[in-house]
């Protein structure tokens, strides 16, 4: 029976968690007082730790360190407010496992607790099994469930030998989830090799996969090893695979069947063992249905498949990503932006973000260079975000809701009447007046 230890001053709040977890067949204690908790946590080991994010006389990031120092496989909930969300992600850098937003959901909690106790599992398995080789990747999971359910995906996969189809739109992270799957294999030591299968010209497909000998046609100046070759003992990385010409996908097809490849111009035939991992943002079936991509060559490389969400559809990852994005830029930039203004976040969470985490991580590095205090405002975003019809719930639609939208705006920007404004696609004359009209009265020090 799985332990989980709960830290919350709410006894109230505690003992309900607590009746909940324990009639789901958990061991539960509680704790109210965060001094006390540092004793038991050092005296006893538990597989998942529920904790407020804020308590008096001790932080989270302080309980975090502390949980970890005494025992690595235990997973660490934060319980947070919704205004504490940029500090509960900067938690799960530290090494919480997930936050979850108070009031918290009855079956929310549960999936996040069976999530907690189902990943301190497969990290000592994984452990065991890759003979404490180290993975290597700049791959951030998220925290959303479809992250979780990805992420449990790639470790079933990864130290299997079968071929991997990673299908989901441009900028999703497919290389990354890649990337990944390779360093938590049993072939992480030898090479990764990434191809860009829509980037080469039809005429050089053959010589970028499998070499050619030098004199071999025009512009062969010297031997070149391919791609295979080079990823031998290791993965080859096909990118946008359905952008293969259909000839190719006929040599590629026996080349995984026959682990043979023959150099454009040789009459040597070179033995590989790659592991193929392909990519796509197209739909393969229909390409199938088109006369397009082989059947076979797609049941060949989809043994397993893959699927990375857009992130429209990921709402728990978007802020975040956005703040992970915020830190790498920082690094890069050699600044100190701490945050987002309060404004970004509806519109953040509004955008349809069409180019994915590509497109946001671009925004985030100009938002970055553009910031002239601690926050990025609406001022650095690009327009196009929140005057898109998907990007804001603001936009005013008839009388009825205008003033309500106007008082949202307003205490979104944070009484900031040009940013409301822009929010409410409208002008700030047109705010003004509307202002008047609706005679809504802003705080004294706003006036």
């Amino acid at each position: 029976m799985a332990s989980i230890l709960i830290i919350d001053d709410d006894v109230t709040f505690c003992l309900m968690l607590k009746t909940l977890l324990e009639k789901n067949d958990y061991s539960v204690t509680t704790v109210f007082s965060p001094m006390e908790a540092k004793q038991m946590i050092r005296d006893m080991s538990y597989d998942v730790v529920l904790t407020d994010l804020r308590m008096p006389d001790i932080s989270g990031m302080e309980l975090i360190r502390l949980v970890k120092s005494q025992s690595p496989n235990t997973q660490i909930v934060m319980m947070t407010g919704y205004a504490d969300i940029a500090t509960a992600i900067e938690s799960i850098k530290r090494g919480a496992f997930n936050y979850i937003p108070k009031p918290l959901s009855p079956d929310e909690l549960l999936n996040v607790v069976k999530e907690a106790l189902d990943f301190s599992r497969q990290s000592v398995s994984t452990k065991q099994a890759s003979e404490g080789l180290p993975v290597q990747s700049d791959y951030q999971e998220g925290v959303s469930s479809q992250a979780r359910k990805m992420s449990k995906h790639i470790q079933l996969v990864a130290p299997t030998p079968i071929s991997v189809l990673i299908v989901g739109e441009s900028g999703t992270g497919k290389e990354y989830v890649a990337k990944l799957i390779h360093s938590k294999s049993k072939r992480a030591h030898k090479p990764f090799v990434a191809v860009d299968c829509g980037a080469i010209p039809t005429e050089l497909v053959a010589s970028e996969f499998f070499g050619h000998v030098k004199g071999s046609f025009t512009g062969a100046i010297a031997d070149k090893v391919g791609s295979f070759e080079a990823a031998n003992g290791g993965a080859l990385f096909l990118d946008e695979v359905g952008n293969l010409p259909y000839n190719t996908q006929v040599q590629l097809l026996r080349v995984l069947q026959e682990r043979l490849i023959k150099p454009v111009g040789s009459n040597k035939e070179i033995t590989v063992d790659v592991r193929v991992i392909a990519a796509t943002n197209e739909n393969l079936l229909e390409a199938q249905e088109k006369g397009e991509f082989r059947e076979d060559l797609y049941h060949r490389l989809n043994e397993f498949q893959i699927n990375v969400p857009p992130l429209r559809e990921r709402q728990h990852d978007i802020m975040y990503f956005a703040h992970y994005f915020l830190e790498q830029s920082n690094r890069y930039l050699d600044k100190s932006v701490q945050g987002f203004d309060k404004s970004l976040e509806p519109v953040f969470l509004n955008y349809s973000w069409p180019g994915n985490l590509r497109e946001m991580k671009n925004v985030i590095k100009r938002a970055t260079l553009l910031a002239h205090g601690k926050w990025i405002t609406l001022n650095e975003i690009p327009v196009e975000i929140y005057s898109s019809s998907q990007a804001s719930h603001f936009a005013l639609h008839n009388e009825k809701d205008e003033n309500e939208l106007i008082l949202k705006a307003l205490e979104a920007t944070n009484y900031n009447k040009s940013q409301a404004a822009r929010l409410l696609k409208i002008d700030r004359k047109t705010l003004y007046n509307k202002l008047k009209s609706y005679k809504i009265e802003l705080p004294e020090r706003e006036r």
